[in-house]
């Protein structure tokens, strides 16, 4: 029987000791009766893309993201629409799109769910010609988003410092947004498209989201008075942010927002300047997933 091919890809700015860890562990894990592999790292801003879809083309079983969420999109935007598999080892800081694929955040516990070679077919949802595997927004996440990727450090804490410092000062926006023909104007704090459940860090924005209904959840937080922050980010953390009166939850296919003094969003966590108007859609089983059995 000949071996599955893997290739993972790392980003070097993770720095040499975390470079030697994974080395280490991937060595150390790797079921070589299995698999062949070999380890490759980006030296540019959407290098993964690239990297990625060279590793497809080449036939590789699967591309294994070593990394945040912005490095396991790149690996996506390479490996959509291809017969060849995504894994994640994650190490960024909030890990959203492992956490809502129920992969383990340890690495010898992620090597092991890829040494099961358990795969499934999983929706893409897209903007434009950005894919997103979790979610995209064009509100306050987007800003949080930007901030975030701006500072020097990471981690839970500066995520939460972030939020507060930004809720009382943010302006909401009323914006009008169409999913599947049904027109909506609504005053929004958050406006967010999503495939999957969350941000990152447990924080569950689209709690019933799946990968494989060909869906997008639309979740609106409506303007809300500030003094209720804490409670609509503890509902979103326990995952009942549905249930709140200043939430409205959509379902559909295709999805335009849009507003004149829109000028920022975020797919997957990273922020970038957006049009005024955006139309969001899925592309049903788009990508093969390496998943826990």
């Amino acid at each position: 029987m000949s071996l599955r091919h893997l290739v993972f890809i790392i980003n070097p700015r993770s720095g040499v000791e975390r470079q030697k860890e994974i080395q280490q562990a991937v060595d150390a894990c790797i079921d070589n009766s299995k698999f062949s592999y070999e380890i490759q790292y980006t030296q540019r801003a959407r290098h993964g893309i690239e990297l990625a879809r060279a590793a497809a083309q080449a036939g590789a079983w699967a591309v294994v993201a070593v990394g945040g969420d912005g490095s396991v999109n790149d690996v996506v935007h390479g490996l959509a629409g291809t017969q060849t598999a995504l894994g994640i080892i994650p190490r960024g800081s909030g890990n959203g799109l492992a956490r809502t694929l129920g992969l383990p955040l340890a690495v010898a516990d992620a090597m092991r769910i890829i040494n099961n070679g358990q795969t499934a077919a999983i929706d893409l949802g897209y903007v434009g010609e950005r894919l997103f595997l979790s979610n995209a927004g064009v509100a306050f996440d987007a800003l949080i988003s930007k901030e975030f990727a701006a500072s020097d450090r990471r981690g839970l804490a500066v995520y939460a410092w972030l939020v507060t410092r930004h809720l009382w000062t943010y302006k909401t926006l009323k914006f009008d947004i169409t999913i599947d023909g049904k027109k909506i104007s609504e005053n929004a704090f958050m406006v967010n498209v999503a495939n999957g459940t969350e941000f990152g860090y447990n924080f569950k924005i689209a709690p019933s989201a799946s990968y494989t209904d060909g869906l997008l959840d639309v979740v609106i937080v409506k303007r809300f008075p500030r003094i209720l922050g804490s409670i609509i980010a503890l509902r979103a953390m326990t995952g009942t942010i549905l249930g709140s009166p200043w939430v409205k939850h959509y379902r559909g296919k295709e999805v335009t927002i849009t507003h004149p003094n829109m000028k920022l969003m975020q797919t997957d966590g990273d922020a970038y300047d957006c049009a005024s108007t955006l139309s969001f859609g899925v592309k049903p089983g788009a990508l093969q997933v390496i998943r826990p059995r």
